[in-house]
């Protein structure tokens, strides 16, 4: 009788080999598996397992009504920490978190019917915590001697790591594209000698408008573009293999169906990509859209334009008054002018250095408004009053070139809420331009006017209207029409602009019309009107107030500036005032305590102590604190004024003095009560 050998590879030989799995099987211990001892098993699944154990792909059996587990060494990986305890367990425990997954594909390989998976997600337990993974397998029928289905057959790989890489490249991939299309930058790329758009972002949509582009070529994606030299460049690029960089260059587009062509000006490089065999395959495309920069640059470069076109206007302005002012000095100081022509010098002395003083009092104007520093003082005014104010302003003008001005005034009074002096600034600036632009014994008409909610202000004239191209600008600051070489029409081309601003402050607006050169021109002022009817002082209440016949008063003049101080003296003097006179604050205070003056003019820029000071000291004095202080200055910002109230001021001047305002003050002084 044949002896049975002890080991079972001996009486096995599909056990035989099979490497780490081979030897664990031959070892182990079968009594508690539902496969039973493999001498019992039958020949199909011995050839299974034989076939299994000496493959290098990972594989598993199971067979058995309790489907009893079966794996070769390739497939171990697989199982983690479930090895080696899977080892002829049950399928079902081995693997029992992904049973729901994997028991439809099992009852069909059962049932006869190979299945066959791709990337199967699968959430396994394989290690001490859950884990995503993903497999491509099939599941087989595997038959016994009376070709019954017995068992399932798997042959697998785990494409986690595969799955994991894709998903990394897939999220790098967008989150670059989503950097591509967030970039501010225009970006294109664009392929072949024909540049068809491959990819674009949104700064680039943005840019030539929303448009059909991938897969089409530059010239039929864009045809607008046509003849502007972006086409010809891309040419270029592709042939010479050399970049091109643009700086501002304008390009234009139909950024929406059937609108017009819009101007943009772009930065832009056109860069080669080459292939593998470093050849021009295409062209990348970055830049940016520098409109808004080119426009804020050509705004700069035209105010740096208008600026130095102001110096130059200032220069000449200040130069005209300035001629006459020295030759009429000059011939005053030589002493042999017989009275008649004494007076005439002096007139001209006056009145150039009134024209002096109206520029400058505009460029401080303009400059209080333009940041904000004027104050108005609202009353309640019928617009005729503002009106005839202006007009009596401007009437020496009008009757000097014999123009005619006709007044159109409406038929019940129209009140609004404002400043008196500055709309009266407003209206005779309007006045004064269209007289200004109006040949001699031309004709303008002054319309007032209701539309609604407001009052219409509209002068007309017969001048030489306004250039199509320079009514946008009109209210600019600094521009003015073109004028002949000797500028006869004068100005600083700054009045405009300080309507403009003042009108506003009212809560109103101002505009220009014109049909062009030689068709005259209108501008047109609408204030809010008031709903109530309010109790308006009438112009003749308001200069009967104060009317009170100036006498003579005792006057002290401080002024380092001797010649400024000697002539305000000669002219006080000369309106019957007895004038003291001293240039530094302690020679003033010293005098104003001898004398104890009733009114005391002072410079503020003294060389020993300022003006302030000097005011607070005589604030401060028993026998001066009572006189009326006149800050008397070149400064007059609001601030200069507030400056000169805390320390004790009155009134507050600004050089040179106006006259008649001077003795209106003192008039006033003098009606006062003792």
């Amino acid at each position: 009788m044949k002896q049975e050998h002890a080991t079972p590879s001996e009486w096995l030989p599909f056990l035989s080999g099979g490497g780490q799995m081979g030897a664990m099987m031959r070892a182990h211990d079968w009594s508690t598996s539902p496969l039973g001892h493999p001498r019992d098993w039958p020949q199909a699944l011995r050839t299974t397992v034989g076939l299994m154990l000496n493959s290098k792909f990972p594989m598993f059996v199971a067979w058995g009504p309790e489907l009893g587990f079966l794996y070769n060494d390739s497939y171990v990986p697989t199982l983690g920490e479930k090895h080696p305890s899977a080892l002829g367990a049950r399928f079902h425990d081995a693997w029992r978190e992904i049973w729901d997954d994997i028991h439809p594909l099992v009852v069909r390989a059962l049932k006869g019917e190979a299945t066959y998976m791709d990337r199967l997600p699968l959430r396994m337990h394989r290690h001490g915590y859950d884990e995503e993974t993903w497999f491509r397998f099939s599941y087989s029928p595997v038959r016994d001697e009376d070709g019954s289905v017995a068992g399932m057959f798997c042959a697998c790989v785990e494409t986690t790591p595969e799955v994991l890489a894709e998903r990394y490249r897939d999220e790098e991939n967008q989150r670059l594209m989503t950097l591509f299309e967030q970039a501010p930058g225009i970006i294109a790329v664009l392929r072949g000698p024909d540049h068809v758009f491959e990819i674009t972002n949104e700064s680039y949509m943005q840019l030539i408008g929303r448009r059909e582009l991938v897969g089409k070529p530059a010239r039929e994606a864009i045809p607008e573009v046509a003849g502007q030299g972006f086409f010809e460049l891309l040419d270029q690029v592709f042939q010479s293999g050399q970049p091109f960089v643009g700086h501002a260059v304008p390009l234009r587009v139909q950024r929406e169906a059937s609108a017009p062509l819009e101007e943009r000006f772009i930065d832009f490089v056109y860069q080669p990509i080459r292939n593998a065999r470093g050849e021009v395959a295409g062209i990348f495309v970055e830049g940016s859209d520098v409109t808004m920069r080119k426009r804020v640059e050509d705004e700069l470069r035209a105010a740096n334009r208008q600026k130095d076109q102001f110096l130059a206007m200032l220069a000449h302005e200040l130069r005209n008054p300035l001629a006459p002012i020295t030759t009429a000095a000059q011939l005053l100081q030589r002493g042999q002018l017989d009275p008649e022509r004494a007076r005439q010098a002096s007139a001209i002395i006056a009145r150039q250095a009134e024209h002096m003083t109206d520029l400058v009092n505009d460029l401080l104007d303009v400059s209080r408004v333009t940041r904000g520093l004027v104050s108005i003082e609202k009353e309640e005014l019928d617009v005729t009053g503002v009106v005839q104010g202006a007009i009596e302003q401007v009437r020496p003008l009008l009757d000097a070139k014999r123009q005619e001005l006709q007044v159109e005034l409406w038929h019940q009074p129209l009140y609004v809420s404002g400043d008196r002096t500055r709309l009266m600034q407003v209206v005779s600036n309007i006045l004064n331009n269209a007289a200004k632009y109006t040949p001699a014994a031309g004709k303008l008409i002054l319309r007032v006017t209701a539309e609604g909610d407001e009052a219409v202000i509209a002068v007309r004239d017969t001048g030489q209207g306004i250039d199509p191209q320079m009514l946008p600008y009109i209210f600019d600051l600094f521009t003015q029409a073109e004028r002949t070489p000797d500028r006869s029409q004068g100005g600083l081309g700054i009045g405009l602009a300080l309507v403009k601003s003042l009108v506003a402050l009212h809560g109103g607006r101002v505009s220009a019309h014109s049909e062009g050169l030689g068709q005259g021109s209108e501008f047109v002022i609408r204030l809010p009107l008031l709903k109530a009817i309010p109790d308006v002082e009438t112009p003749a209440q308001a200069q009967a107030v104060g009317a009170a016949v100036a006498g003579p008063l005792r006057v002290l003049v401080v002024d380092d500036n001797a010649d400024a101080a000697q002539m305000l003296a000669t002219l006080l003097e000369a309106h019957g005032h007895a004038v003291s006179v001293e240039y530094d604050g302690t020679s003033g205070f010293a005098r104003a305590l001898r004398e104890r003056p009733e009114v005391m003019l002072l410079d503020i820029g003294l060389p020993d102590m300022d003006g302030h000071e000097l005011a607070r000291r005589l604030r401060a004095s028993s026998d001066t604190a009572g006189a009326t202080l006149v800050a008397l200055t070149g400064y007059g910002q609001s601030e200069d004024r507030e400056r000169a109230r805390q320390a004790g001021f009155d009134r507050h001047m600004v050089k040179p003095a106006d006259l008649s305002e001077l003795l209106r003050i003192l008039a006033e002084v003098r009606s006062q009560p003792a």
